[in-house]
């Protein structure tokens, strides 16, 4: 899976991104807005003495806006290692990084109807990631998740006879 290094080793970090699809759904959503506002400034110009620059500018603006997004794909939206995690870009995730002390517990919850991981953190904060935005299984992103976890808090598998 790209993005994200399964086959926990201890010691090892995993940084899950934004999954494709969601990335094309924000892109679109910025193309439209950002067309919105090119025309509506073209119309101002075309009715207002408003230098050429202007326009000028805010096309170059809207340009740098769309590969800004574009590049929305490539940055860890979730970055798990030994110490903790660390979350960004997600509005409303809550705390943004925790060492894995500081978690009491991971519950699965549906947020605005959306699947989520929540990591209630001991002094009752918690952390709220929507599993659906993720590139990956969110099965895959849950195992790794818990393994870091047990792994933080000293936790050892409990070895099979077999």
């Amino acid at each position: 899976m790209p993005g994200a290094r399964l086959g926990f080793n201890r010691g090892m970090s995993s940084s899950y991104r934004f999954a494709g699809p969601f990335v094309l759904r924000l892109l679109g959503a910025g193309l439209a807005l950002l067309g919105v506002v090119v025309v509506a400034l073209v119309v101002l110009a075309a009715l207002l003495p408003l230098p050429g620059a202007t326009v000028g500018t805010v096309l170059v603006v809207a340009a740098a806006g769309v590969v800004l997004l574009g590049l929305a794909r490539r940055i860890p939206v979730v970055h798990l290692d030994e110490a903790g995690y660390r979350v960004r870009l997600i509005r409303g995730a809550g705390v943004r990084r925790a060492q894995w002390r500081a978690v009491e517990d991971v519950v699965a919850a549906t947020v605005a109807g959306s699947r989520c991981v929540v990591l209630r953190l001991r002094d009752g904060r918690t952390t709220t990631v929507p599993v659906g935005v993720l590139e990956g299984r969110a099965e895959d992103f849950v195992l790794d998740l818990q393994r870091h976890l047990n792994d933080g808090h000293g936790y050892r598998p409990v070895p099979r006879r077999g």
